[in-house]
C-alpha cells in the first residue's frame, strides 16, 4: 500500500513539474540595446559578443571608406584604444569593416547598419552614414572592449540637428569651439551655426574685437569637414549689424530726427547692399558650407518703421502705392537670397521678421528658423512652401540669463514639432531643431561654466532630432547615458590649470598667489587686490577694447573678469582673460595691457 502511495506521489510530482508553464511565466525580458547617445532606433540581439583586441584592423577599400577609417583610427588612438592599421581587404575575425554602398538606399543620407559578432561591420549608403556608425562604435568601446552581438539599422528622423553659437560680439575661444564640434559629431549632430566676425581684408574699418582670423576659421571648418559637421556662417542684417558698421555712419539707417542707428543697415541704399554682399564673398574664402544665414531678426527692435519714412518711400517706388515698409525689408532679404543663390548657396533667416505685414513674399526656398511666436505660425510657413527649423527660445542658453530647462523638456517628450506658440501634428516641412547660445550678458558666465550647462542640452537635442525623444523612463536615466559614453575622443579638458596653487613671481612684473577657481580658471591675488580687466568701452557688459590696462581690483569671487587662463608657451605662460579672450602684453613704458594676439605679441611670463 505504501509503495502504491509513493508511486502515486511520484506521478503527481512529475505531473506538476511537467505541466505546461503559463506563457507569462515563460517570458524572458528582451536584452536591452547597447547604450548610446542618441539611443539606437532599433536593435536585434544575437548570441555572443564582439571583442575588440590588439591586432584588430580597419578594413576599407574605396576612397570614401578609407577617409572614414582614417578618422576612426585617429579617434581610437586618441581614446586610448591603441594604433589600429587601415588595410584594403582580407577581413578576418576581430576586424572592423567599413562599407559605403550607395545601393543601400534605405539607409538614406545619414543612416547606417552596424553588425557585431566575430567581427564588426559598419555600412552606410554614404560616407556620412558610415561615419555615424563609427561614432556608435566609439561610444560602445568607451564602455568596454566587448560589444554585445547583434545588429542595428539606425536612421535619423530629422535631417538638421544642430547648435548655434553667437560669437558675434564676445569672442569664444577656438579650443572651446573645437571641443563643441567634436562633441556634436560624437552625438550625431550635423550643423553648427556660427554668428561671428572674420577679420576683413576688404573692410579693415570693421575689425573691432572679437574677430577671428581667416586661418582660425579655416582650421575650424577643416575640423567640421572631417567630422561631418557643416559650419554655417551668419552675419546678421539688416539689424544687429553694429559690429560691422559702427565705424561706417554712411551705411547706418537715419531716423526722422536725423539720428544715426549703428545697429541698423540702411536697406534703401545700394551701397549698403554692396557692402553686405562683399562681406559674404569674403566669408566664402574660408567657409565651405552651402548655406548662408543672414539673421534678419529684430530689425525694428525698440523702434518701428514709422520713424524711417524713407523705407516706405523706397517700397512704394519699387512695388507700387500699396506696398508696405515690410516690403522693403523683404526686398533686402530676397536680394541677399539671389546673391547667395548665384554662388550656389541657400539662404536661412530667423522668423520674427515675417509678420504678415508684407505684400512681397520671401522666396520660398529660404529656410526659416523659428524661434519666436509671432503672427505667422510655423504651420502657415510650411503651407506656404517654406522649410522650417525649430530654433525655439525654449532651447536657448544665454550667458548670465535664461537657460533651457532640459529636464522639463525631456519629461515632456519634447520633439522638433513643438514650436513656440504651436505644436504641429506632423513633421512634414520641419527640417529639425537646434539649441542656441547667446552672450547677452557676456561676463555672466565663463566658457567653462557654459559647457557644464551645454552638454545635457546638447545630448537632449541630439536624441530628440535623431530618434525617440524619450528613450528612458526617467531623466536621470537619460543623463546616465551621457555619463556612460563620455566625451568625444580628443576632447580637451579646458578646466585644467597647468600650475599648482601657490605664490609665484611673474618674471620681474609682479608677484601673486595663483588660486584655481571652481570653473577651472585661476585668480591672481596680490597685496593690491586681484588682477582684472575692468576699464574701457563695454560691449554686452564686457570690456572688449584692446589696449585696456590690467588693474588690481578688490577681490570678488563672483567677478568673472578676475579669472585667467595660464596658457603654456615656450619657457612660461601667457595670461588670457577668461571673458575678453585677449592676452596681456607689456608696453614700452611698462604697462600691462590686453590685446588680441594677432595685434600685439602676448607677453610670456616665467614663473618662479
Amino acid at each position: 500500500m505504501r509503495k502504491r502511495l509513493r508511486f502515486a506521489a511520484v506521478v503527481a510530482l512529475l505531473t506538476l513539474l511537467l505541466a505546461p508553464v503559463p506563457a507569462v511565466a515563460r517570458e524572458v525580458a528582451a536584452p536591452r540595446p547597447p547604450v548610446t547617445v542618441p539611443a539606437l532606433t532599433q536593435w536585434t540581439a544575437e548570441p555572443g559578443s564582439y571583442a575588440y583586441r590588439p591586432g584588430a584592423r580597419l578594413v576599407a577599400d574605396a576612397p570614401a571608406e578609407r577617409r572614414v577609417a582614417d578618422t576612426l583610427a585617429g579617434d581610437l588612438r586618441a581614446a586610448g584604444h591603441g594604433t589600429v592599421p587601415v588595410v584594403r581587404s582580407g577581413a578576418r575575425a576581430g576586424d572592423i569593416v567599413i562599407n559605403v554602398k550607395p545601393s543601400r538606399a534605405s539607409l538614406a543620407a545619414e543612416g547606417y547598419e552596424l553588425r557585431a559578432g566575430r567581427g564588426l561591420s559598419i555600412t552606410g549608403a554614404t560616407e556620412t552614414g558610415a561615419f555615424y556608425g563609427t561614432r556608435t562604435l566609439l561610444q560602445l568601446l568607451a564602455q568596454g572592449d566587448r560589444i554585445p552581438a547583434g545588429h542595428t539599422v539606425d536612421v535619423p528622423r530629422y535631417k538638421e540637428r544642430g547648435v548655434g553659437v553667437c560669437a558675434c560680439y564676445i569672442h569664444v575661444s577656438l579650443p572651446w569651439l573645437e571641443n563643441l564640434v567634436r562633441e556634436m559629431s560624437y552625438n550625431k549632430l550635423n550643423q553648427l551655426l556660427v554668428e561671428l566676425k572674420v577679420k576683413s581684408d576688404a573692410h579693415p574699418e570693421a575689425n573691432t574685437w572679437g574677430y577671428y582670423t581667416k586661418d582660425e576659421i579655416r582650421q575650424l571648418v577643416a575640423l567640421g569637414d572631417r567630422y561631418h559637421v557643416e559650419i554655417i556662417p551668419e552675419i546678421n542684417s539688416p539689424g544687429h549689424i553694429d559690429p560691422w558698421i559702427e565705424n561706417r555712419p554712411d551705411l547706418q539707417l537715419t531716423d526722422s530726427d536725423g539720428a544715426k542707428q549703428p545697429s541698423r543697415l540702411d536697406i534703401t541704399q545700394q551701397a549698403a547692399f554692396d557692402y553686405y554682399t562683399s562681406l559674404m564673398d569674403e566669408y566664402a574664402q574660408v567657409f565651405t558650407a552651402k548655406a548662408w544665414h543672414m539673421g534678419a531678426d529684430e530689425y525694428m527692435l525698440g523702434s518701428d518703421f514709422a520713424k524711417y519714412p524713407q523705407i516706405l518711400r523706397y517700397a512704394q517706388e519699387k512695388y507700387g502705392p500699396g506696398a508696405t515698409p515690410q516690403d522693403a525689408f523683404v526686398d533686402f532679404v530676397n536680394r541677399v537670397h539671389d546673391h547667395a543663390a548665384s554662388k550656389g548657396v541657400s539662404l536661412r533667416i530667423w522668423n520674427d521678421g515675417l509678420t504678415g505685414a508684407n505684400t512681397v513674399p520671401v522666396k520660398t526656398d529660404t529656410t526659416v528658423e523659428h524661434w519666436l511666436d509671432v503672427a505667422v505660425k510655423p504651420s502657415r510657413l510650411i503651407a506656404q512652401g517654406y522649410s522650417v527649423m525649430n530654433s525655439s527660445y525654449s532651447l536657448y542658453l544665454i550667458r548670465g540669463g535664461f537657460h533651457s530647462d532640459t529636464r522639463s523638456l525631456y519629461d515632456q517628450s519634447w520633439d522638433p514639432r513643438s514650436f513656440e506658440g504651436e505644436k504641429l501634428t506632423s513633421s512634414k516641412g520641419v527640417t529639425g531643431a537646434k539649441i542656441s547660445l547667446w552672450p547677452d550678458n557676456g561676463r555672466g558666465e565663463t566658457e567653462n561654466e557654459v559647457s557644464v550647462r551645454l552638454w545635457p542640452a546638447l545630448r537632449h537635442v541630439a536624441q530628440a532630432t535623431w530618434g525617440d525623444p524619450h528613450p528612458d523612463a526617467t531623466y536621470p536615466e537619460f543623463v546616465a547615458r551621457g555619463t556612460a559614453v563620455g566625451h568625444a575622443p580628443a576632447w580637451r579638458d579646458l578646466t585644467r590649470v597647468p600650475v599648482a596653487d601657490g605664490t609665484y613671481s611673474f618674471g620681474r612684473s609682479f608677484t601673486a598667489s595663483v588660486q584655481r577657481t571652481a570653473d577651472g580658471y585661476a585668480t591672481l591675488r596680490s597685496a593690491a587686490g586681484c588682477l582684472a580687466i575692468s576699464g574701457g568701452k563695454l560691449t554686452l557688459n564686457v570690456p572688449l577694447q584692446p589696449g585696456v590696462e590690467a588693474t588690481w581690483d578688490t577681490c570678488d569671487a563672483t567677478n568673472t573678469l578676475q579669472r585667467w587662463e595660464l596658457e603654456p608657451a615656450a619657457g612660461g605662460y601667457r595670461l588670457v582673460d577668461a571673458i575678453t579672450q585677449m592676452a596681456l602684453t607689456i608696453t614700452d613704458d611698462g604697462r600691462i595691457v590686453q590685446y588680441p594676439a594677432d595685434q600685439r605679441t602676448p607677453a610670456v611670463w616665467h614663473l618662479s
